[in-house]
């Protein structure tokens, strides 16, 4: 007994010295990982303001330089910021900065790091970073983060790792105290006596079964562990791929296949004068994103039937196979007259929606007949969603804007359905949602859904307060959903991306063949270098903004005059739009002028024609620079397609920051498109960028890209469908019985 009360006091004593110095090892080592972060996060804000800060030293522009450091400040949530001129002059910075810091500590220009304190701002970081334009350093940009959080921290890593040995102390206690019982004993009767399930006597009687009616809930939560264990043991470290996602369905879902609702069809076909239809590939960035997802968890995709010779290529059930000579998904075409074609999708979704939520000055027009058409087809894809399900509980991904009604007419028709809505452009605030006259019937008929996805967080907050503000509904803003009505919708934030790797890049010609090719079919010198810019011709594009931007530059910069030629793809779209034609004509306009003010050189190339994406992918792999200028997006899929095209590792994105991608993509050269200086700087900084810089910056731009594609996001929306169907058939158990309408808000939280 003496003897293991000795050993249990020792075991006590070392432990307790372990857990006070493994806490106070975790604590400096808390410190020093949040200061190398702080130091990283400083390259990225300075990575992503250099064009401008350089572009105001060389104005002098203070006023310009100040504007930026408090934009910069209050959005980063940085203490403070300044910017240092040569000769140790400070230029402008922000409340906060110490006058006792001074700028004279940096008159050699170099990089440096340190922790303030005494000067009367707290504890604080201070990165010193400098400023040049790539011929000699004209400054330094010196941000001051707060250390403040550090302490606590700290003491919260601490505390867990105290805990953490304590734990194990109690159990290295109970293990020293159980083989001094042993040893007293027959190991094996210690054995039969602890463990008898394990080993079992003659005459022993087993546990009773559980209770009779509960076998099948019991079975359903072993199997929920099962796969959940199987999907985290299957994706440790594995990055998301068509095989990982076909997985996923097969095992997750049972192999039950998906129905995707979307106006666009992945495939059209055209009437040709000689020979067999055409298989077009439509300019869409929702096709770009899903027909992967599609091909590689087959299922069926409906869609308006929209090409001249769609009908000439569909069975009698109106459907086919594709893609072409793969046949991975079933297209399942819908018809629909002129009148529909005109009230549903130009009229309410893109003379009344569209405009309504991008902020891209037209006015949104809602009429009657407009919306009563678009009800109508929505009602109808309903019918055909119903017909294409096979059974009362389908996954069925609705697809963008042109459904909002979609949602709640599936319900009532399928009310065990999993219903998964992607909202692929930006979502209005509340009051400017409120101009549409029926904006409660559109909320009413997301929240149909299981879940509604955004690209980005801020949308599914402004989502969450349009529903505070228009509906009578109980909003849990911690587990982000709505219940409406006794039904719970989540509201997720799904980052959309592209596959990767993306097989039109893997049957292009290398890098150089496209750039020769190009460069002899558009009749350029043989080391002209090429700027591209890939869009629908729509206003939200910022397709005017590029081309001016493009003027300024040679205007600031006319070295690259007779060098630098800038190709601008713009497939035609929603010709009936009278809108449409008009800023079509207004492109024209911009290009002629521009090319005619530069007599001799006509530094833009406007190609208005729809490409394939075999084709396009020909002009990423060919140009210097790809300039992303919308005025407000949902997310830009054309920047995440140039990374994932240049496996060279060579050209350099220019990324406006009002899309999704400028918060994913940041070693891009963030712009505003409005702010022409700033943009044409960022042209000309991308065309002189040394070879090393492209290399290190394109390298980070495909890690994000192959990291978070678009297997991935289709993987986090069908896991989460999983979790949710689970928790829906167990609480249709543990209530007695199934009761097709009803669903419970259950605290199950889905990550």
């Amino acid at each position: 007994m003496r003897s293991t009360l000795r050993l249990v006091l020792s075991l006590c004593a070392i432990l307790a010295l372990a857990a006070w110095g493994s806490a106070e090892l975790s604590r400096r080592s808390e410190r020093t990982w949040a200061e190398r972060d702080l130091d990283t996060r400083a390259r990225l804000v300075l990575a992503a303001v250099h064009p401008s800060v350089v572009a105001g030293l060389g104005r002098d522009d203070r006023h310009g330089i100040q504007v930026l450091l408090d934009d910069l400040v209050h959005g980063d949530r940085l203490a403070a910021a300044a910017v240092c001129g040569e000769g140790g002059r400070l230029v402008a910075a922000t409340a906060g900065f110490p006058e006792a810091l001074g700028c004279r500590r940096f008159l050699d220009g170099a990089a440096r790091s340190e922790d303030l304190a005494g000067l009367g701002a707290g504890e604080q970081r201070m990165t010193a970073l400098p400023v040049s334009d790539g011929n000699r350093v004209l400054g330094s940009l010196v941000l001051l983060q707060d250390l403040s959080f550090l302490e606590g921290r700290a003491a919260v890593t601490s505390r867990f790792t105290f805990l953490l040995f304590a734990l194990a102390g109690l159990a290295a206690v109970a293990v020293a105290v159980l083989a001094a019982r042993l040893s007293r004993s027959s190991f094996s009767e210690e054995l039969r006596r602890l463990l008898p399930l394990v080993v079992l006597r003659p005459g022993h009687r087993p546990e009773p079964p559980p209770p009779q009616g509960l076998e099948p809930v019991i079975a359903d939560v072993r199997d929920l562990m099962a796969r959940l264990a199987a999907e985290d043991s299957q994706g440790a470290g594995a990055r998301w791929s068509a095989g990982r996602l076909r997985q996923v369905l097969r095992e997750n879902l049972h192999g039950e296949s998906l129905v995707v609702v979307a106006n666009r069809e992945p495939y059209s076909h055209e009437k040709s004068e000689i020979g067999p239809p055409r298989t077009v590939m439509p300019a869409s960035g929702l096709v770009t994103a899903l027909e992967p997802v599609m091909r590689a968890c087959s299922g069926t995709w409906i869609a308006h039937g929209s090409g001249s010779a769609d009908r000439e290529t569909v069975d009698r059930n109106d459907r086919l196979r594709v893609p072409p000579g793969e046949g991975s998904y079933t297209l399942r075409r819908i018809w629909l007259s002129p009148e529909e074609v005109r009230g549903f999708y130009y009229g309410f979704a893109n003379e009344g929606l569209w405009p309504l939520c991008h902020i891209a000055h037209a006015r949104p027009e809602f009429r009657v007949g407009d919306f009563e058409h678009y009800l109508r087809v929505n009602g109808r894809y309903a019918d055909v969603v119903v017909e294409e399900a096979g059974g009362q509980d389908p996954i069925v991904l609705v697809q963008d804007y042109h459904f909002a009604p979609l949602p709640r007419m599936l319900r009532e028709r399928l009310p065990r359905a999993t219903i998964l809505t992607f909202w692929h452009i930006p979502w209005p605030g509340a009051e400017r949602l409120a101009i549409c006259p029926w904006d409660r019937a559109l909320l009413e008929g997301l929240l149909g859904s299981s879940i509604v996805g955004f690209h980005t967080q801020e949308h599914c907050n402004a989502f969450l307060e349009s529903v505070d503000r228009t509906l009578e509904a109980r909003i849990d803003r911690e587990r982000q959903s709505v219940v409406l009505a006794g039904r719970e919708t989540l509201v997720r934030p799904y980052p959309i991306s592209i596959e990767w790797p993306s097989r039109w890049v893997e049957q292009a010609p290398p890098v150089g063949v496209c750039r020769s090719a190009l460069r002899a079919e558009l009749g350029l010198p043989p080391g002209a270098l090429l700027g591209v810019g890939v869009d629908r011709l729509d206003y939200t594009k910022g397709i005017v903004e590029r081309l001016l931007a493009v003027e300024r530059m040679l205007e600031r910069w006319p070295e690259w005059l007779g060098r630098f030629w800038f190709v601008q793809i713009a497939a035609p779209s929603r010709t009936m739009i009278e809108r449409y034609g008009a800023f079509g004509e207004e492109v024209e306009k911009v290009t002629a002028r521009v090319n005619e003010r530069f007599a001799g050189h006509r530094p833009i190339v406007l190609l208005r024609s729809h490409h394939q994406p075999s084709a396009v992918v020909q002009f990423y792999r060919a140009a210097d620079l790809c300039y992303v200028s919308s005025l407000h997006d949902g997310m830009n899929l054309v920047a995440k397609e140039f990374v994932a095209a240049r496996e060279d590792l060579r050209g350099v994105l220019v990324l406006s920051r009002f899309t999704g991608a400028a918060r994913e993509l940041t070693e891009a050269l963030i712009v505003n498109p409005y702010d022409l200086e700033e943009a044409s700087a960022a042209l000309a900084t991308a065309l002189a960028m040394p070879e090393a810089e492209q290399e290190e910056r394109m390298r980070s731009l495909q890690a994000v890209v192959a990291e978070f594609n678009v297997y991935r996001w289709a993987g986090r929306m069908l896991n989460d469908a999983t979790r949710l169907r689970q928790r829906d058939r167990l609480t249709s158990r543990l209530a007695g019985e199934e009761r097709p309408g009803e669903s419970r808000a259950s605290p199950a939280t889905i990550h």
